[in-house]
Parts: structure tokens; sequence; C-alpha cells
């Protein structure tokens, strides 16, 4: 378990925080943080200050914004802020918040790269205050039913996953050189982890962009993991599949022992199997506002949250290390790919 301060709060005296990010994900976040009784809005940042007006207008407050995290805390007295930036500005946002003292609850990914990702990692230990990445599709109910139904199988021999989908984002995603592994693919990665309580040994992924898709960079990719126990976990999938469209989620796979697990990535998971499942109550958490919940509770017990960034850094490291085979076209392992990530973030 990871050591951080501790926040109390309850309904009679909610978590102040800060939002930093008044984007389309930002003012998100700002609901769902306006919704939940223990905590309470103090301010919102951003760079452009007239962004940050108009999202708390859109909530009907009144309440300072600012482009400076810090100066802002001091100002409004917040213990904990909920980073919405950019990939590319979660570093420093996170980096000065945390050497301020304040817990952070940031989006995925933790950082714009690995290397980055392990330096917060050593901020938030060096500085004592937790650092929680929110993996929403994570704390998704039907992800924990489906774990639920995974323990049922015994051994597990493989995991797959098909995502296919054909957003129009326009934009920086029509850019990126990966624009499905570097965007999308680590919510997969991150659940596979989680289904199967263990993390990947090596990957081995090709990507490429088929002649009709309208991004510049590898819109496709298939990828192979070779878990910790011996499982292997596939992933397959496209951003420019027009026709009988999977869900956000992926279409599951678990095959195991004793049976199979399936899951539509919509509806509640189902098991094929010689037995029937065991009765589980459902999660009480569900998406951002469960990552919220469980960012809140653990300040206040001091429980290691899913997603704290020590955990978390295996999902990014899937991701860096799939694009790594994908551009070399050899098999990768994850333990070296943490060590130069190490070794850039020193």
């Amino acid at each position: 378990m990871t050591a951080f301060a501790t926040v109390p709060s309850s309904v009679d005296d909610p978590l102040p925080v800060l939002c930093v990010g008044a984007g389309a994900m930002g003012r998100a976040w700002l609901a769902a943080i306006a919704a939940d009784p223990e905590v309470r809005l103090v301010g919102v940042v951003d760079i452009d200050l007239a962004t940050a007006r108009s999202a708390v207008a859109a909530l009907g407050l009144d309440l300072p914004v600012g482009a400076d995290v810090a100066a802002l805390a001091a100002e409004t007295g917040a213990r904990a802020v909920v980073n919405v930036t950019v990939p590319a500005a979660h570093h420093p946002v996170a980096t000065a918040a945390l050497r301020a003292g304040l817990p952070v609850l940031g989006e995925k990914p933790a950082a714009a790269t690995l290397a980055e990702a392990v330096a917060l990692a050593d901020t938030a230990s060096a500085t004592g205050q937790l650092f929680m990445v929110s993996q929403s599709r994570r704390w998704n109910p039907q992800v924990f039913a489906l774990r639920e139904l995974v323990a049922e199988l015994g051994a597990v021999g493989s995991v797959t996953t098909e995502f296919f989908r054909a957003p129009r984002f326009g934009g920086f995603r029509d850019q990126m050189a990966h624009p499905l592994l570097v965007d999308m693919a680590i919510h997969p990665f991150d659940t596979a982890r989680f289904l199967l309580d263990a993390d990947p040994v090596s990957v081995y992924c090709e990507a490429w962009n088929p002649p009709w898709s309208w991004y510049a960079g590898a819109a496709n990719a298939t990828a192979v993991f070779e878990m910790a126990g011996g499982a292997r976990y596939t992933y397959t999938g496209s951003w420019c599949a027009p026709g009988a469209e999977t869900s956000w989620n992926g279409a599951w796979r678990v095959s195991g022992e004793k049976g199979s697990a399936h899951w539509d990535g919509d509806h509640d998971p189902t098991l094929t199997a010689d037995h029937a499942p065991t009765p589980h109550p459902p999660s009480r958490y569900s998406g951002i506002a469960g990552a919220l919940r469980a960012f809140v509770e653990a300040l206040r017990t001091g429980g290691t949250p899913m997603g704290e960034i020590h955990e978390n850094l295996m999902s990014l490291a899937m991701v860096e290390a799939a694009v790594e085979s994908a551009d070399a076209g050899v098999p990768v392992r994850l333990a070296d790919v943490l060590d130069r990530a190490r070794t850039t973030a020193l």
C-alpha cells in the first residue's frame, strides 16, 4: 500500500476542490463534482479565463477562476484538485498541485508519456500526496460483474477484445501516428489487467491504416499480450470500421477451464458454463462519478484506490509497448519499456 496524507470529508464537511480544465470533458467533471454531496467546488482553473467563467456560469454559480492551480488553491482553501486538462498538460498541472500539497484526481492518461507518468509517481511519493488516475471505464458496474464471472472460470487461458467503430473526430486525432492505440486502447488494456488481476509480460503488435481511412496514422491494430500467469490478452480494433459497430467498450470473451464469460460492452455480462454464477451485489461505483467517489473515500480512509498512480503505470506502459512493437515489428518486453521510462524520468 502506498502511504499518502488523508483529508477528512463528509456531507456536513465536503471536500473543497478545484477543477482544472473547463472544456467539454471539464464540464462533465464539473457536473459530477456538483452532484457529489461530499465534494464542494471552490474554483475553476483554465488558461482561457473566459472558458472558465462560462463553465462556472453554466452551473449557476459565482466562483473564482484563475490560470494558476497553486495560486487559486491558496486563495480558495482548496484541499484537492481534479485535473481535466489535455494530456500534454497533465504532468505540469499535477506536479504543481502535488508540490503545493494537494492530492490529485486526473483524467487518463496519467501523462503524455510513460516517463512523465513515472516522474509523477515519484512526485506523489515525495510529497506524500495521493495521485489517482480516473480510468472511467474500469468503474463501469458491468466490468465489476464481468470480473466476478471471470472468477468462476478457474484458470483463464485467453481474453479477447474486439473494438470496431468509425468515429470522425476531426482535430488532433486525425493527425496522430497511432490514434487507436494512443487515444483509446488504454481503456481495454487497463480493463484486461483488472479482469485478470495480472500485469503484462510482453506484447507483439501490428498496426496499419486501411486505404479508405480518414486518419493519417494507423487506425487499425492487433496486439497480443502475454500476461503474468500465462494467459494471453488479444486486442483487435479499428477506428475506421463502418457497419456493425461494437460498443465503445468493445466486445469481450474470457475463456477458462470451466467455461467462458462474455460481455457485449453495453449489457450485463453472461456466463456459459455447467454451473450457475454466484450472485454478487452490484458495484456502488459508475463512470467518472464513481471515480470521484473512490477518490474522496480514499482520502478519508487512507485506503489505496484503483488507479493510484503506481498501480496505473502499467496500463500506460501497455500502450507505449504496443506502439513500440508496432513500429519495430518485434515483440517488446514490458520490463524494458518501464526501465527506459524510469531512466528518462530521472
